[in-house]
């Protein structure tokens, strides 16, 4: 019996990568797919609308937007394009921004998105003022200019109210209007993986008197600077890879903003909490009521209240600022720990041993028994171990 076990060891050490080899084999081969970043940023065509020229593109923030190259650079532009589309009689203009992952494109959204624009249901995220429409999808931010169109309100569905246009010239559908560009967004090249996952700290924003267009999100000191960030840029330390969202709320006397940064660990946060309240108390940050003026840590969170809230409504606000650490945005498969991730890799090489454990036994038996079975029919004994036969040479 045990050389009967060993034989088995032995076949299975063989049979293992031949059976690997034969799956792959066995496995359909995979035609190659075009990268993202290769594939154009806008089409030729969409939804009626017809490019009057192949568009414009290039790569590198300077020539992306040279008044903001500092800014599309800390959010990682990586090209972009230009193109001009008609359709029936009216003109459109697409600026699209491709950048390395959604946190870029988000949080550019959100750098050139204006106070007052009327959010839209259009891809990821987008907001509309007129005839301009701001939109995001995937790892690409796109710039809608209608020159004799807008979004304006329909009114319904179904609606062919008609947006403005000049004198004499044919309309077009408010309702049109909208679909076309939910088509364009479906059209964009998509971002896989984790670079299609958007930043979770604007989630930690409390909803309750939340004005929705003053969202701002900055990964760099250029863009929280540009976008009215209250504190000083190197009080944030932006080098310890701090994220900070900022937003506008509503409040008893006025408008008040909170900030919230997000650190790697709690550690870094810590320290950056209290030399934040520190500074704050040494009037780093004008205007307002100083009683707005509030520090709060949770977890690797520190939020900052600052205006015109009263005590008792920075209190509130800070409070509902609560760090979670299941906490997901747009995850369709759900947050899954660390822990979590470990314990199901542990299950499973339990799982992997007691299934080749099994496997070897009844292999075992299986040959041994037979093997023993022979021997046995044969007249001899079932164990080699028992075997009064041996090989002399009668010299």
């Amino acid at each position: 019996m045990a050389f009967s076990l060993r034989s088995v060891g032995a076949a299975l050490f063989l049979l293992t990568p031949a059976a690997l080899l034969t799956q792959s084999l066995a496995q359909p081969a995979h035609s190659p797919t075009t990268p993202a970043a290769a594939q154009p940023l806008l089409p030729s065509s969409f939804a009626g609308w017809t490019a009057v020229a192949p568009p414009q593109t290039g790569t590198g923030p300077e020539t992306a937007d040279q008044a903001n190259a500092d800014v599309l650079k800390e959010y990682g532009v990586k090209d972009f394009a230009i193109g001009e589309y008609n359709r029936g009689g009216h003109h459109l203009t697409l600026n699209a921004r491709r950048f390395v992952d959604a946190t870029g494109a988000y949080g550019a959204f959100t750098f050139y998105r204006r106070p007052g624009m009327h959010a839209e249901d259009i891809g990821k995220g987008a907001a509309s003022d007129g005839n301009e429409v701001l939109f995001w999808n995937g790892s690409t931010l796109i710039d809608a200019v209608f020159e004799n169109a807008s979004l304006g309100a329909s009114t319904g569905a179904g609606s062919e109210a008609c947006a403005p246009v000049a004198s004499g010239e044919t309309c077009i559908p408010v309702v049109s209007t909208k679909a076309a560009l939910k088509e364009l967004a479906a059209a964009i090249p998509p971002a896989t993986g984790s670079e299609g996952v958007p930043p979770s700290l604007p989630h930690y924003l409390p909803a309750k008197a939340l004005e929705g267009s003053s969202v701002r999100y900055s990964i760099g000191p250029a863009a929280y600077a540009r976008t009215g960030g209250v504190l000083p840029p190197e009080l944030i330390d932006f080098s310890r890879d701090a994220e900070a969202v900022t937003a506008q709320y509503a409040a008893r006397d006025g408008k008040g903003t909170l900030t919230v940064l997000e650190y790697p660990t709690p550690q870094i946060a810590i320290g950056r909490a209290k030399a934040i309240d520190e500074q704050l108390k040494q009037g780093v940050v004008a205007g307002g009521n100083a009683t707005a003026l509030g520090v709060y840590r949770s977890g690797p969170l520190v939020a900052i209240t600052s205006g015109n809230f009263s005590t008792n409504e920075a209190q509130a606000l800070l409070a509902s600022v609560r760090y979670e650490a299941e906490v997901t945005w747009n995850h369709p498969e759900g947050y899954v720990s660390e822990v979590s991730k470990a314990a199901k890799l542990l299950l499973g090489i339990l799982y992997l041993t007691a299934i080749l454990g099994t496997a070897s036994i009844l292999l075992g038996l299986f040959l041994g028994g037979g093997r023993a079975l022979v021997r046995r029919l044969r007249g001899k004994p079932v164990s080699t171990l028992n075997d009064d036969e041996f090989i002399t040479l009668n010299l």
